[in-house]
């Protein structure tokens, strides 16, 4: 059976994950949209066939996704709303599959190469002065005997400044789960190399400035280049 608002009663196994496909079903098609309220959860429960705490599942589900936003109260903020989804809750999700996908190194750098040749090139092409100074922030405090775990730090501050200068906001978020997943990674990299500590940091750093002096100067196509190169340098730089 199904309702003539598009709703449609559901399996009861697994409930609550149906309930949220079928949200999914009707932001994808786009009979929901940003602001628009869900039925209440009575009203909801009962139009797919499921109980009250399956529709609550749901809800609890979507909402940590960032897909809908709850509200308590009668008030004009209660009930359900679909929202947009917060950047913060999409790099989150990426983050987390790409530590956990073991990807081989090989197809993240590919991957950051892409996404990090654009974000250069787009901040090179429209950071105002304030995202040049975030970028250039991080630079300041390379400058001195950063430890390891300080200029890893530092360093995705950078390529975070970078990519948040660029101005496309999913480019920037993929290119800051990506860069925050390998953040360990690199840390444990960073660690093993030993002697060779202050001539890598001292590498890595002026590199940081050529590309931040690129994107100063508003010099796109050099800025992406010099990106690749430094994620390319990187990886040889870090290799044990």
């Amino acid at each position: 059976m199904t309702t003539t608002d598009g709703w449609q009663p559901v399996a009861r196994a697994r409930a609550y994950e149906l309930v949220v496909e079928r949200v999914e079903e009707q932001i994808l098609a786009g009979t929901l949209k940003v602001g628009d309220r869900l039925p209440a959860e009575r009203d909801l429960a009962a139009r797919l066939q499921v109980s009250r705490a399956a529709v609550r599942e749901a809800m609890r589900t979507l909402e940590a996704q960032g897909v809908v936003r709850s509200g308590v109260g009668s008030g004009p903020d209660a009930g359900t709303v679909v929202s947009a989804l917060p950047s913060e809750a999409l790099t989150r999700v990426l983050r987390l599959h790409v530590a956990l996908a073991n990807f081989a190194m090989a197809d993240v750098v590919a991957a950051r190469v892409m996404l990090e040749r654009s974000s250069a090139g787009l901040a090179a092409a429209h950071a105002s002065a304030e995202a040049l100074a975030e970028i250039a922030s991080p630079l300041e405090a390379m400058a001195g005997d950063a430890d390891r775990e300080t200029f890893n730090d530092l360093d995705t501050a950078f390529h975070i400044a970078v990519a948040e200068a660029g101005g496309n906001r999913l480019v920037a978020d993929m290119t800051i789960a990506i860069r925050e997943a390998m953040r360990l990674p690199i840390l444990r990299e960073l660690e093993q190399l030993g002697e060779r500590w202050p001539e890598v940091r001292a590498a890595l750093t002026a590199e940081h400035r050529a590309i931040h002096a690129a994107i100063a100067a508003g010099d796109p196509e050099r800025a992406a280049t010099l990106m690749e190169g430094h994620i390319h340098s990187s990886r040889r730089l870090l290799a044990p």
